[in-house]
């Protein structure tokens, strides 16, 4: 193949991860832009086999073969098995394994290029290391905490601050001997000491805000990818490589704004804030629970109902049932919409790709902004294992991990219907005032369990 000839189908491959990103911005188009932008990956990946560099054959075939028939037999699997409440871990660990292999490639260039890299070529190269390095370890932090293998709240120890702003100098000066002296060892330390900061990075950050950074940890894995592709000369992993940082910096923004804080809070904000609380045994205090009968009743004779999703409604895969629900409502002239927090569940568009699954039509689907004016009008919210972007806290209670984030503004409802496991808090780990206010009815069991009742006692009114 001639090189104009690669460069050619190598461009087609960047307007696809382009167009991609277009059909991805939007619920009705996702599905065509990754498929869009699957079909770029493999041509880009396909045509390398057949360009010869300067007249020299692609080298080491038979292990570049094995590694992708071994990644297929993991990934595939996993892609096809993995649960949407498991998604967000899926995407830090992919996360990391980009950064992670970028940070590997640029090693093993550098070290084959030896003394006759150029200076560029060292820094990208140092750049990538680092970057790619804090991508990784710090990817797989987020996976442990949204996992729950490891705590989900801040994890601070003391003079932390102080440690992670030594590590981070010891990162930088590592990287300035690389460039200045060269070699094998200070590399490595280089490396290592990139792992060690992204570590320490990702464990001041709770667990409301994890989402933020795997976001965060997404645009770094752009970036590393992009100097890599510098390293290597390969205009197509530079062109994919800014695609994903810049789309990754823009989400990160977004979210942290839709969170109410600065990116510099969500990530060392728990060194600041004030002691919390333990989640643990609580005062007993008085709360209204009531039935699938006395929800249905109250569902029965209302104009209007916003359902709220959260992760809950996708632990229990009740999301066909609560279409089901808004379907019986809707024939009975009731007006139905979903109120969409731009953060619920454990990553961006989690709501409206579940709720996607079961063809709830895109109309429905109401951001934050617009529907929160709509709550006063409103006779009935039903919650459905959602807490903390329903949590009046965020307004009212400085120092609380989710102090200043936006949230919709259920309470303003004339009832509202929390339908929970149990009295435990949320994925931030406090409590809602909201489920002790008279105007609230909590429905306790599985999500799917308790809307299937309640759509049984519905249909018999």
């Amino acid at each position: 193949m001639s090189r104009n000839l690669y460069d050619l189908i190598g461009l087609a491959a960047g307007i696809c991860f382009i167009l991609a990103l277009k059909g991805l911005s939007s619920p009705k188009s996702a599905r065509r832009g990754n498929l869009i932008g699957a079909v770029g990956a493999t041509v880009a990946t396909v045509i390398v086999f057949f360009y010869a560099n300067e007249g020299k054959a692609l080298n080491n075939q038979t292990l570049i073969l094995a590694a992708i028939a071994f990644g297929t037999l993991v990934g595939v699997p996993a892609a096809r098995k993995v649960q949407m409440t498991q998604m967000p871990q899926l995407v830090a660990l992919f996360n990391g394994v980009g950064g992670g292999a970028a940070a590997l490639v640029a090693i093993v260039e550098y070290l084959k290029l030896g003394d006759t890299a150029s200076t560029a070529v060292v820094i990208a190269t140092v750049f990538t290391v680092i970057v790619g390095c804090v991508s990784f370890s710090g990817s797989i932090v987020t996976f442990l905490k949204l996992q729950e293998i490891m705590t989900t709240r801040p994890v601070i120890f003391p003079l932390g601050r102080q440690i992670i702003a030594l590590t981070l100098i010891g990162v930088l000066v590592s990287g300035g001997w690389v460039i200045s002296a060269g070699g094998t060892t200070p590399l490595l330390v280089n490396g290592l000491l990139s792992l060690l900061f992204g570590v320490l990075f990702v464990l001041p950050v709770g667990g409301a805000d994890v989402p933020i950074v795997i976001s965060l940890l997404n645009a770094f894995t752009g970036l590393t990818v992009a100097a890599s592709g510098y390293v290597l000369q390969t205009t197509l992993l530079i062109v994919a490589g800014t695609l994903v940082g810049a789309s990754g910096t823009i989400l990160t923004r977004l979210m942290a704004d839709a969170m109410g804080r600065s990116l510099f809070g969500t990530l060392f904000g728990a060194f600041t804030a004030k002691a919390q609380a333990s989640v643990g045994e609580t005062e007993a205090r008085p709360i209204k629970s009531g039935s699938p009968d006395d929800v249905a009743i109250l569902l029965n004779y209302a104009q209007r109902v916003v359902i709220v999703p959260g992760f809950g409604l996708a632990v229990a895969q009740a999301q066909q049932t609560v279409r089901e629900l808004a379907d019986l409502l809707a024939s009975k002239g009731v007006e139905v919409a979903y109120g969409i927090h731009p953060v619920a569940g454990r990553m961006p568009g989690h709501m409206n790709v579940l709720l996607a699954e079961a063809n709830v039509p895109y109309e429905q689907l109401v951001e934050m902004e617009e529907i929160n004016p709509t709550f006063p009008q409103t006779d009935v919210v039903l919650v459905v294992g959602a807490n903390d972007v329903v949590n009046p806290a965020a307004k009212t209670t400085p120092g609380c991990p989710i102090y200043g984030m936006p949230i919709l503004d259920v309470a303003l409802a004339g009832n509202v219907i929390f339908l929970k496991r149990s009295m435990r808090p949320g994925f931030a780990g406090i409590e809602n005032e909201l489920l002790y206010e008279t105007k609230t009815t909590l429905l306790f069991g599985d999500a799917k369990d308790s809307l299937t009742k309640v759509v049984s006692a519905l249909k018999a009114l």
